[in-house]
């Protein structure tokens, strides 16, 4: 739950590096997060077959934006891309699948130019 606390403190910080546990952290407790609040919006009555999201939801995501797209930039910094490599996420399903790849590999164990191993800060 730290590295979920962690992203949502630097919700708007597209700069320097996130290792692999601190993005995958986030994207397991964003998930775990999701399916209760889809769980309440269903129990509550507001998820629709038009929508099938409820109000809460919506409103989780679109809050959830910003922190998951600059976690995901410090996640490309951390194995030396630019950011902007998130782009590729418009290409259907190759993008999604480089991106995955991406996001699965080891960081680079020394210093590049978005900063230095976030490994070694822990240690």
């Amino acid at each position: 739950m730290n590295w979920y606390l962690k992203c949502l403190k630097q919700y708007a910080d597209f700069s320097g590096r996130a290792r692999r546990k601190e993005y995958w952290m986030y994207v397991l407790f964003y998930m775990i997060i999701a399916i209760v609040v889809h769980v309440i919006d269903v129990m509550l009555g507001w998820v629709t077959l038009e929508f099938e999201m409820g109000v809460l939801g919506g409103l989780y995501s679109l809050c959830m934006f910003i922190p998951g797209l600059a976690v995901s930039v410090r996640r490309l910094h951390d194995i030396g891309k630019s950011g902007w490599n998130f782009l590729f996420i418009l290409i259907p399903l190759v993008g999604a699948v480089v991106l995955l790849i991406w996001f699965c590999k080891e960081g680079e164990r020394r210093g590049n130019a978005w900063g230095l191993d976030p490994k070694i800060d822990e240690v």
